[in-house]
């Protein structure tokens, strides 16, 4: 056998190398460590950033693709310590611990161990685009008392992420808001419907003016309040008469119901049943309001609201209730920012003459800020 040499230039030995090295690759393939890739949209958020507070913390991250996270894998939070740490790490305890997978159920965690930065748990599986949040419940973590930037880290086995928070000073907001609280009296017209029944005659804000009365008729006249105010509370509006509806000589018109004084909204208007020896039967006034919620909301009256054609007393001793609202008030809404209250009187024969029947009524609106 005759054997040919071959003389082999240097470019050809290159060329040989690599095909050989191509083949030897492919031979035994290629051996190579994988790098973590970086967690995704990792972030911490507090409840409270202000140092040396209490916080809760709530983490959260999203598996990077081509990786995923196994449920005998590790996840580990570090809590940095520069430039100062976190307090209270050690002290957290699993059920502190709240994980959840795309926002599924709590997951029963494993293997959870708590240090002075570090916090770890294993037993959540998640694949590549899953956001897992960690939540940790306030009270157990405190803030450090320098204000500053700080960096968490997120591990698993697999991949990493950093996030950072800042611990600031609270901020303080102050502000002012003026009191407002207008009161108005208006008159009303004949033919005014308050609460069932209708003006007979017209009023001011400052007279109330019954005229002329025939015995057995019934006369109604009206006012209309109306309040505007921020008060946090509402308010509330009474009337009181400074003395007995009477004339100069003595003669009095009772309070409704002949002189018994009814402080309770359940009556009905009645006409006055006279007797000749008791004068308090002779006749009498009283008053109504169409505010519907004086009992409901406010408690007054035992609880009672004005039902129509129900009537208590003109006291001359005690603030009636006849407007009230628990918030702030518009001026023009029904039970609100406004309501009407009615005045209503009635004689019998027997009521003693006199020109000059008189009292002053005085409501007093008072706010609750």
């Amino acid at each position: 056998m005759f054997a040919n040499p071959t003389k082999v230039g240097i470019s050809q030995r290159v060329v040989a190398t690599l095909v050989a090295s191509a083949v030897l690759l492919w031979t035994i393939g290629v051996h190579a460590t994988a790098q973590a890739a970086n967690l995704v949209e990792v972030s911490n958020t507090l409840s409270n950033s202000n140092p040396t507070d209490s916080s809760a913390h709530f983490f959260s991250f999203e598996i990077p693709a081509l990786s995923s996270l196994g449920a005998g894998q590790t996840v580990t939070i570090t809590f940095p310590t520069v430039p100062a740490s976190f307090g209270g790490v050690a002290g957290v305890v699993s059920g502190d611990l709240t994980v959840r997978v795309d926002g599924g159920g709590p997951v029963a965690i494993g293997g959870f161990a708590a240090g002075a930065s570090t916090i770890s748990f294993n037993n959540v599986a998640a694949t590549a685009g899953q956001v897992v949040t960690v939540a940790i419940a306030d009270g157990n973590i405190t803030n450090p008392a320098t204000v500053a930037s700080y960096e968490f880290e997120i591990t698993t086995p697999a991949d990493s992420g950093k996030t950072r928070v800042a611990i600031i000073d609270n901020v303080e907001v102050n502000a002012i808001v003026n009191t407002v609280f207008d009161f108005t009296i208006t008159g009303l017209a004949t033919s005014t419907s308050i609460n069932g029944t209708s003006t007979t005659g017209s009023t001011s804000p400052q007279l109330i003016d019954f005229g002329v009365l025939t015995a057995n008729e019934i006369k109604s006249l009206g006012q209309r309040l109306n309040v505007q105010t921020n008060a946090r509370n509402g308010f509330v509006v009474t009337v009181e008469s400074d003395s007995y509806l009477q004339s100069s000589n003595g003669a009095i018109i009772d309070v409704f119901d002949e002189g018994s004084d009814v402080a309770v909204p359940v009556t009905a208007w009645n006409a006055p049943v006279p007797v000749v020896t008791d004068e308090t039967t002779w006749g009498h006034w009283g008053m109504t309001t169409n505010d519907n919620d004086l009992g409901s909301l406010g408690g007054f009256y035992a609880g009672n609201d004005f039902a129509a054609n129900e009537y208590i007393a003109v006291s001359s001793t005690t603030p009636r209730e006849v407007f009230h609202h628990d918030g702030p008030a518009d001026n023009t809404t029904a039970n609100i920012g406004q309501a009407s209250v009615l005045y209503q009187i009635q004689i019998s024969a027997l009521q003693e003459a006199a020109d000059d029947y008189n009292t002053t009524l005085t409501y007093i609106a008072t706010p609750t800020f």
